[in-house]
């Protein structure tokens, strides 16, 4: 049977059994160390009624574990993803999120800077991971692979968190497809992301085929999955980042790792237009009573019209939504 463990008050759900409602599996691996890696489903339970497609987010991190800042990044996705925020609230209501947060748990604990206990870098073996050599690896790619052939779930992304040694601020790799159409639309999501978060750089992005990356989660992933899927690879600078329109660097702090990952969470409002349901959550319509007006403040409700980008036809929101980068 399974049993949910409520997150705060949010009606978020993680399950902490090892079936989760219909089927679908939650990751619990031991590694050769015995250390544990999990997978963190994030959702409202009426995402998985019956019937309903499942639009599934799949972000995992650290998988070189001396890439400290992923962890910080991630953290800052889950943190705003189980909080009250609006946006938050309609993310979870639309999407499903599934985050492993740190695929090679024995490495962290060794101190190791990008092998795991046996000595390999898992991110160069998704092509065919061993169970007993690389089992956090293997795990995640079952369960992307069960989840791919579910026609109840579609499997929109895959993101892999990592840090950077010589590059400066936040940027994406993501693939080279032959479908001139598919390979733009994959350039979607990292436009709206710079516009969200001012340390990611779009200039900084780029799309390739490099062969020595072919056992990386997102080579390997991108050419798995159909054309409906975006996988990419998030860098993020070990050191500082640089605004644009200016030429000073400002140094990376773990709120600011975290910041953008918050600002990561709120880009798929923007990619699936959801902008008009944050209002709604926003602003409920109150109950009348006989001889009262009605009377209530919202935080929400100050400064001017937002900024977010709409929908195409959707009327500009009267509501200004607090940035969620620094709800926090």
């Amino acid at each position: 049977m399974n049993e949910y463990k409520p997150v705060m008050s949010t009606g978020l759900s993680v399950l902490a059994s090892s079936t989760e409602e219909g089927g679908s599996p939650v990751l619990d691996l031991q590694t050769r160390a015995g250390t544990r890696s999990n997978l963190l489903p994030l959702y409202l339970p009426d995402n998985l009624r019956e019937g309903a497609e499942q639009k599934v987010v799949f972000i995992t991190g650290r998988v070189h574990p001396g890439e400290t800042p992923s962890s910080f990044v991630c953290q800052g996705i889950i943190d705003f993803l189980i909080s009250q925020h609006p946006i938050a609230r309609v993310l979870r209501e639309h999407l499903v999120f599934k985050i492993a947060p740190m695929l090679n748990p024995d490495g962290v604990y060794l101190g190791n800077y990008r092998c795991s206990l046996m000595g390999f870098d898992l991110n160069r073996h998704w092509l065919d991971p061993s169970p007993w050599a690389h089992p956090t690896l293997h795990g995640v790619k079952q369960l992307i692979i069960q989840m791919y052939n579910d026609p109840k779930t579609s499997l929109e992304f895959y993101i892999d968190i990592h840090a950077h040694s010589t590059m400066m601020n936040g940027f994406m790799y993501g693939n080279i497809f032959e479908d001139e159409e598919r390979f733009q639309r994959q350039a979607v999501f990292p436009k709206l992301l710079c516009q969200n978060a001012e340390d990611f750089s779009y200039s900084s992005t780029s799309f390739n085929r490099d062969a020595v990356k072919a056992g990386t989660g997102r080579r390997f992933l991108g050419g798995l999955l159909d054309h409906t899927s975006y996988c990419y690879t998030l860098e993020v600078s070990f050191y500082s980042y640089i605004i644009g329109g200016t030429t000073a660097a400002v140094p990376y702090t773990e709120e600011a790792y975290m910041k953008l990952g918050r600002n990561v969470a709120r880009t798929f409002l923007d990619y699936y237009r959801l902008n008009p349901m944050v209002e709604k959550v926003a602003i409920p319509m109150p109950r009348l009573r006989k001889g009262k007006p009605p009377s209530y403040k919202h935080s929400l409700l100050r400064g001017p019209a937002s900024n977010h980008p709409n929908g195409k036809g959707d009327k500009k929101s009267s509501v200004n939504h607090k940035d969620p980068s620094n709800s926090f």
